[in-house]
Order: structure tokens, then C-alpha cells, then sequence
């Protein structure tokens, strides 16, 4: 999402370590491309002048002009900044007292507040919660039905809603069924429009008197950019919301309403959804997002993930195979499936530092879909071949790729890349690391 905005804080970083010196004129220069930039990734106006000035103020002192390295100083600066703005640390979930905890799912028609509710769910059941899903719109039958469907799907109970009952009415008694099967945390689906209006805000405040929500929050499409900050100013207005979702992260949009939500209605953002799979939320880290923005990478949460993930007995019996060269096309794909556990390859490289300036790996096409392609190619190989490929002969790639829908190019590809992946995985082994750990720790 955040690309265009990375590529010029980029440019603008490297003309500033360029110079040895940094003058009042250098940093008003860089100040003026930092404006713009923010600009142009679709931040509010008064969000990108405020956030400037602040930088000025720290730029323009003792801090960065009699640093020892000047140029650095700045870009450590506009990170705070960046972070501050997004909201200094993580905010999590405020779930105190009695249970079930209420957790109220707010937004306008479109912006995911369904998908989110099954996503939230997953992430809940992963710290131990035990999650009760409540379809509340009951405008939209195909609503209830998608989040009946995902709940069966997650094995989440779920309250059986009535589309001729009152909103209020189902989440007063969903709250009772929900104590009663042993649930400790409600998430409710309420309705949405395609705009705000009058009788959507007078439903939800009715909601939140009878129910008296834990957390209200708001779901919004990051793809809409300054209409995302619009919409969540309105709800918190009416509905004084707790914090805010932010969907839909992994598309291209310029990135404005990650970095003005917090400014403009001053609640945090809680979660980002990274993907379309029932897992892909994720608490939000502002420092992380800055790092993110800034080109600095990720590592922190790449190492989460890989651990959340990735099967550590596996590593270990692969680091054994290793040790003894025995490592084969089984475990080549099995190392292929453990990488797609973690994410695409887009969002892998852009959590590693320094990657948004290599334009050469930029400009490669990771495409998933040849993971597809890999895996089918090893399918189509008999046990004896994927021990020892060497014994793959003309004839048998030929059968290999008629088995596997791919072509006899496609499996040259894929035995040249797994002779350079064996010798570099034993050079790693021999150093002490094995497999994913040789990547992860």
C-alpha cells in the first residue's frame, strides 16, 4: 500500500545522507518534499501541516544540525513522527469485567465488516478466547447467511438470527445465548449503508444503550483513502468508538487514511486486515508501520509470523536430512509450503530492510501462483524421482510435465532451482542453520 509514499521518502532520505552538512536551507527543502509526498499518499491537509511543523521544530535544533550525522538524525526524527502520528504504540483490545464481552462491529455497507467479524474471531480463538458470532443485519439476508457460512467454517457458534427480529433485540438475547454456551467474547455484525445516514446511527445507538458494548469499532476501507477519515469522524461523533479496523491494507491505495484516522479522530487503530484469508489480521504496530513507510522493513513482525507459523519439529528433522545430504524434492516443497504459511512474497519482501530500494527485486514478478505450479511438478514425480533427482531423464520430464499440466521448460526450471537451493541449504546447514531457521532464527 504504502510503495509510492516509501519510493520518495526514499529519494528524499538520499539526497539529505548525501551531504555532510545539513543547513536550514537543506532541511526547509526536505521539509517541502515531505509535505508533498504526504500529500500526494492522500493524507488530511491538516493532519500533513501539523505533523510537518512538528518536524521542523525538532529539525531545525541542536538535535539534527550539530548531530555528528545530520542526515540521520532527520530520518529518526520523521519516524517519531510517523509513529506518533500513528499512534506511538499498539493498542489492543479492552476486554475487562464481567463476560461475555461485547465487541461491537460498525461501517458502512461494502468496507468488510462481515469478513472482519470471522477474522476477529480467528484471532481471538488463537489467544485462547472463545468467540460467539452475531449476525445483526438484518436488511441484508446474505449477510447472516456469508457470516453463518464463515462461522461453520472457523467452528465458532453463532446466534441464529431472525431477519423479522429488532437489531437491539438480537444482541440483547445473542448476550444471554453467548453466556450460556460458554463464549466469553460477542461479535456483532451490524448494519451498514452505502452512506451515513440518520436511521443507521439511530439503530446503533440503540444498540450500544441495551447492550453496553466492551469496544465499538469501527471497520473501514483503507482503500478509500480521505473518505475513510470522513466516515470515521461521523461514527465516533455519534457513537464515541473505541478503535478503528482498517481493511483492505494489502491493496495499492496510496496509504492516507492509515496515517489520519488516529490524528483526526483520536482513536487508535487496533487491527489491519492484510488479505483475504480468514486469517489475515492483524494487530496494528505503529513504529512497525513507520519503519514499514520509511523503507525500513519489518523484521519484527516477519520473525512473529515465521514463529506463529512455521512447524518447528519439521526444522528440526530437515536440519538432521541436511547434516547427512539428504535433502530431497519432498522436502523442497515442504519448505515451499511452510514460506506460503507466512504470506506472499510481496509481503514477505516488504517487512525485509532496504528492500524498497532494489528496484531490480522490485521490478521480478513474484507471482504465488508458480508455488502452484512447483508443488504440481513435484506431484506429478514418482517417490523414487523426488529422492534423487538426477535420475530425471528427458523422457521422464517430458511425463512429469504432461502429469503436471506444465511444460518440460517449466520442469528444467524447477530441478535447476532446487540443485542451487540443496547446495546453498548444506552451506547453511554446515554453519549451523537449518532450513527456515537459516531464514528466521
Amino acid at each position: 500500500m504504502f510503495e509510492s509514499l516509501s519510493e520518495k521518502f526514499s529519494s528524499i532520505f538520499k539526497k539529505i545522507t548525501g551531504r555532510g552538512i545539513l543547513s536550514d536551507a537543506n532541511i526547509q527543502e526536505a521539509l517541502k518534499e515531505v509535505r508533498l509526498a504526504l500529500l500526494e499518499a492522500d493524507v488530511n491537509y491538516k493532519v500533513v501541516k501539523n505533523v510537518v511543523e512538528e518536524i521542523r521544530q525538532r529539525a531545525v535544533g541542536k538535535e539534527v544540525l550539530q548531530s555528528l550525522t545530520p542526515g540521520q538524525q532527520l530520518i529518526k526524527i520523521v519516524n517519531e513522527e510517523l509513529t506518533r502520528l500513528m499512534g506511538d504504540v499498539k493498542q489492543g483490545l479492552q476486554l475487562l469485567g464481567r463476560t461475555p464481552h461485547a465487541l461491537m462491529l460498525v461501517g458502512l455497507q461494502g468496507s468488510g465488516k462481515t469478513t472482519t467479524a470471522a477474522k476477529l474471531a480467528v484471532h481471538l480463538q488463537k489467544q485462547g478466547r472463545h468467540p460467539y458470532l452475531v449476525p445483526a443485519d438484518i436488511y441484508r439476508p446474505a449477510a447472516i447467511e456469508q457470516l453463518i457460512k464463515l462461522a461453520k467454517q472457523i467452528n465458532v457458534p453463532f446466534y441464529p438470527t431472525n431477519p423479522s427480529q429488532k437489531p437491539e433485540d438480537i444482541c440483547m438475547d445473542s448476550l444471554s445465548k453467548a453466556g450460556k454456551e460458554g463464549s466469553d467474547v460477542l461479535i456483532i455484525d451490524t448494519a451498514g449503508r452505502l452512506h451515513i445516514d440518520e436511521a443507521m446511527m439511530d439503530e446503533l445507538v440503540r444498540i450500544r444503550k441495551k447492550i453496553n458494548p466492551a469496544e465499538i469499532l469501527l471497520v473501514a476501507d483503507a482503500m478509500t483513502g480521505q473518505d475513510a477519515v470522513n466516515v470515521a469522524k461521523h461514527f465516533n461523533e455519534t457513537l464515541d468508538i473505541s478503535g478503528v479496523i482498517l481493511s483492505k491494507m494489502e491493496g495499492d491505495a496510496r496509504g492516507g487514511a492509515a496515517l489520519s484516522i488516529k490524528a483526526v479522530t483520536e482513536k487508535p487503530i487496533k487491527f489491519i486486515g492484510v488479505g483475504e484469508k480468514i486469517d489475515s489480521l492483524e494487530p496494528f504496530y505503529p513504529d512497525r508501520m513507520a519503519s514499514q513507510i520509511l523503507g525500513m522493513g519489518d523484521v519484527l513482525s516477519l520473525i512473529e509470523k515465521a514463529q506463529a507459523e512455521l512447524d518447528e519439529s519439521e526444522a528440526l528433522k530437515l536440519q538432521k536430512k541436511l547434516r547427512k545430504n539428504e535433502f530431497d524434492l519432498e522436502d523442497f516443497k515442504g519448505q515451499l509450503q511452510q514460506i506460503k504459511k507466512i504470506g506472499s512474497f510481496e509481503q514477505i519482501l516488504g517487512m525485509l530492510p532496504g528492500i524498497g530500494q532494489l528496484k531490480k527485486l522490485k521490478q521480478m514478478n513474484h507471482d504465488d501462483k508458480e508455488l502452484v505450479k512447483v508443488e504440481a511438478i513435484i506431484n506429478s514425480m514418482t517417490t523414487q524421482e523426488r529422492r534423487s533427482y538426477k535420475i530425471i531423464n528427458g523422457s521422464r520430464r517430458r511425463r512429469i510435465a504432461l502429469g503436471s499440466g506444465t511444460t518440460v521448460q517449466d520442469v528444467n526450471r524447477l530441478l535447476k532451482n532446487f540443485a542451487q537451493t540443496k547446495k546453498m541449504m548444506e552451506r547453511f546447514s554446515k554453519k549451523g542453520y537449518s532450513g527456515m531457521g537459516a531464514l528466521f532464527g
